[in-house]
């Protein structure tokens, strides 16, 4: 059951494409939103810009600047959260009820300092983590989204960039299916997703290496009353990443996949599909490492 949804954002207008896929995943499931906002610590920001050769006021007057900025994209942040809930008529909440138990509701929820170590402490306590990837150059955001998936235990919902995509749940989820535990992970914790789906599609790419017990993962979610089939997608000597990222968006609004990685601070330990779905994948991702 997915009840509590932490949704991080950077008070970009961007935000509001990943707000609207996690208030549908509430819609679905009569979830809470937690909006997480972290504002940077100026004084930690100013030490590390820091030189033995700094003066005192030259410091102060970095720190003055930094706390101006923060308070400003705080700001931000709030009336952006602010005017999406009015929009979708979600009521703000702070505590859990009776009164809001059949109802999607959201909370504003602003922490201090490091990004990745909030999102790492906040992730673990959620059902489901819904982050978008923010721009090309955007590190933070990357790096958000690796220790989400890395770091929390929890499943990563990715939403595509438009706020006009289709809803987690949207008729056809796709599995990306590998014989390993993070593909395992992946497929139980989306089950709430996976159990509401018209159709389920398990795909896998022909002589890719653990592709196997297809069979065995279809007739398990037959026995959840599921309308499953699987599909082999022929590799051609192409890459197996594109080849079943494109079969995905062409059938499905949801793909499920496990999560392959050790670390958040070397990128290339992700495999490649792990790093192109990261990147820019055309559809909604959910990941489970």
């Amino acid at each position: 059951m997915i009840k509590t949804i932490l949704v991080a954002t950077a008070a970009e207008q961007a935000d509001l494409a990943t707000m609207t896929a996690a208030s549908r995943v509430a819609r679905e499931f009569a979830g809470h939103l937690e909006v997480l906002h972290v504002r940077l610590d100026p004084v930690d920001v100013a030490v590390a810009m820091s030189t033995e050769a700094s003066g005192g006021m030259l410091l102060e007057s970095v720190i003055e600047q930094l706390e101006r900025v923060a308070s400003e994209r705080e700001a931000a942040g709030k009336r952006l959260f602010d005017e999406f809930c009015a929009r979708e008529k979600l009521a703000v909440v702070d505590a859990p009820g009776d009164q809001w138990r059949d109802k999607a509701t959201a909370q504003w929820h602003v922490e201090t300092g490091d990004w990745v170590r909030w999102m790492t402490r906040c992730g673990m306590a959620a059902d489901i983590i819904v982050a978008g990837r923010g721009a090309d150059h955007d590190v933070t955001a990357r790096s958000v989204l690796e220790a989400a998936l890395l770091e929390t235990g929890r499943p990563l919902l990715i939403p595509t960039a438009s706020e006009t995509a289709p809803a987690a749940v949207d008729g056809t989820v796709a599995i990306a299916w590998k014989a390993t535990p993070q593909a395992a992970r992946a497929v139980a914790a989306a089950m709430p997703f996976i159990a509401r789906a018209k159709e389920v599609v398990v795909m896998t790419v022909e002589e890719a290496e653990g592709s196997g017990d297809v069979e065995r993962l279809v007739r398990n979610l037959a026995w959840h009353g599921c309308r499953v089939r699987a599909e082999s997608l022929a590799s051609d000597g192409g890459d197996a990443a594109e080849i079943l990222l494109a079969a995905a968006q062409e059938r499905a609004g949801l793909l499920v996949m496990g999560g392959y990685g050790h670390s958040r601070v070397r990128e290339w330990v992700f495999g490649g599909f792990t790093r192109r779905v990261l990147a820019d994948a055309p559809l909604s991702v959910l990941m489970a490492h």
